[in-house]
């Protein structure tokens, strides 16, 4: 190999390293720069995120969450209920790209089909029995009935549920990269939005009439 054909070959390996290096910081929330950011919730002013509390007005209680010690009301139409334990409601999480969901289950309960756009996710079974499934983008549906100590992972962005197909009630806890995944909820997104009727109607090859039925049952 010539002299200058190894230093291009190197140049190129080294602009391919360069290149590579930065991936990993974009799977989740950016590094910290310091030892904590405690969330100011109140700050006028959020720049992909929120700015940080003065370390001067920090105390022990930012860093600590009750929020999962209570079981959560399910009773709704999807009789389920999430308790997020993410930087709004547990600011010492800010910047440090973690949060995680306590998810409770009545019998026959549904967490719907949902994504998170900033989050992959993984779960732990605690009590109960329940159906887990997520669909790729290539519509293939993978799913495991899941027991107590089963855990799981969904990849960011994907759709996913857990449904509890057990005799009893059900409770499981989900962890993410992100001190603020998102959710984007399917059948709200859908039916609880301001979607005109003409673009549902078209998507799912239905009357009108089914749609607004639909609707009715999400208070649209």
């Amino acid at each position: 190999m010539s002299a200058m054909a190894s230093l291009l070959f190197h140049l190129l390996c080294c602009l391919t390293v360069f290149w590579l290096l930065p991936l990993p910081s974009h799977s989740a929330d950016p590094d910290p720069l310091q030892d904590f950011c405690v969330a100011n919730l109140s700050a006028s002013i959020s720049v992909n995120g929120f700015p940080c509390k003065p370390a001067s007005e920090v105390t022990s209680d930012d860093f600590f969450f009750d929020g999962f010690t209570q079981e959560g009301n399910t009773t709704n139409a999807f009789a389920s209920f999430l308790t997020p334990g993410n930087v709004l409601s547990f600011p010492g999480l800010n910047t440090l790209g973690i949060s995680m969901n306590r998810v409770d289950f009545a019998r026959g309960g549904i967490n719907p089909p949902h994504s998170h756009p900033r989050a992959s996710e993984v779960g732990v079974v605690i009590e109960g029995k329940l159906l887990v499934g997520f669909v790729t983008t290539n519509n293939v549906y993978y799913s495991k009935v899941l027991t107590a100590g089963h855990m799981f992972a969904i990849p960011r962005g994907l759709v996913h549920f857990q449904l509890n197909v057990g005799d009893g009630k059900a409770l499981a806890y989900t962890a993410f990269n992100s001190h603020l995944p998102g959710a984007a909820i399917v059948p709200l997104n859908l039916f609880a939005s301001s979607i005109p009727n003409e673009v549902l109607t078209k998507t799912f090859q239905v009357d009108a009439d089914l749609i607004n039925t639909i609707k009715s049952k999400f208070g649209s």
